[in-house]
């Protein structure tokens, strides 16, 4: 199935993605302290694989050809953006506080930007620097971490934080891989890369494991896990990855990773609805960051409006006869010329 390049739908998907997401760490909060953030990542992506691959048997033949051509590269792809990511970002998370998890999330669509400038020499633009700005700005007033006065609780976060961070790395790095595979549409590149990767996932938790870096769950703690792992294993991941990876195939790597600062949002929303009241600084950051994004799309559009048409492009004939005045003078002068 293939579906022509629109905006609102793009939008929608990295909405109904982030949004998902945003469960995520309501429902893996319960998890965390009996299950440990590696474990909980390969058993979360083992159910995900499962149900990538039955989305992808429904829609016809399983794409094997296409998996021994991009084998390697995606295994690599899905080992960095749904294993290292993963974990990192959990384990970083168990050694800081939330506030400090939504800001290092929010840092991804300026990460992404300098990632591209680095590598692909794309200079990102004052319009999405400023937009990716405001939304971040947002995303700390909604996090609180502006209205805290100290605490406690002085303890360095310094090492947590900075695996939070190295972590988002692998999701940019996923990101990118994906919008250079275009021949493999959503589904067939979401599923074959949980598949590919899965693996090296189990490999890496065993060998964590055997080390001691990765304590074995008891029986009795993955049992009570499970009902939550299964959510999270289909929806936030399965669903929340296709989402994503739609929304990033219509609008763009800047844009789709612009839309990651929504999940912070997401989780102050659903915990709203939960009957959790938000505080007036909540509120005023769910404003920023809509407005940053709204900015942010706004840009994009233009700049790929103004942007040039290389002239190999320009199909000559089509500019030609696409209008019926121009087509009919075309044919008034050759009918000249037959006559002449």
């Amino acid at each position: 199935m293939t579906f022509s390049r629109s905006p609102a739908v793009g939008m929608a998907g990295l909405l109904l993605a982030t949004t998902a997401w945003g469960s995520l760490f309501l429902a893996s909060k319960p998890v965390l302290p009996h299950v440990d953030p590696v474990w909980f990542t390969l058993l979360r992506y083992s159910i995900a694989t499962l149900g990538f691959m039955l989305v992808l048997r429904l829609r016809g033949p399983l794409p094997w050809g296409a998996l021994r051509q991009h084998g390697w590269r995606l295994a690599a792809l899905g080992f960095v953006g749904y294993g290292v990511f993963s974990a990192m970002v959990l384990v970083g998370l168990a050694h800081s506080v939330p506030s400090h998890g939504a800001v290092i999330m929010a840092t991804m669509p300026i990460t992404t930007q300098l990632v591209r400038w680095a590598l692909d020499g794309q200079r990102p633009g004052r319009a999405a620097i400023g937009s990716t700005l405001l939304a971040l700005l947002g995303v700390v007033m909604v996090s609180g971490a502006l209205t805290r006065h100290g605490g406690a609780s002085h303890a360095s976060t310094l090492a947590g934080d900075l695996t939070a961070f190295a972590g988002t790395l692998g999701w940019i790095a996923y990101t990118r891989g994906a919008a250079r595979l275009p021949e493999l549409d959503v589904i067939s590149f979401s599923a074959l890369s949980a598949l590919a990767s899965w693996p090296l996932l189990c490999a890496a938790t065993l060998l964590l494991a055997a080390f001691g870096l990765a304590p074995v769950p008891s029986a009795a703690a993955a049992w009570n896990a499970w009902p939550a792992l299964v959510y999270i294993g289909l929806v936030p991941t399965v669903f929340g990855v296709l989402a994503y990876n739609f929304g990033v195939r219509q609008l763009g790597v800047v844009t789709g990773t612009a839309f990651l600062n929504f999940v912070p949002v997401s989780v102050l929303l659903i915990g709203a609805a939960m009957g959790s009241r938000p505080a007036a600084h909540e509120l005023a950051g769910v404003m920023l960051v809509v407005s940053g994004l709204l900015v942010h799309t706004l840009s994009q559009r233009v700049q790929a409006a103004q942007r040039p048409v290389p002239a190999g492009d320009i199909d000559r004939k089509a500019l030609v006869c696409r209008s019926p005045r121009p087509q009919r003078l075309l044919s008034m002068a050759r009918m000249r010329r037959s006559s002449s």
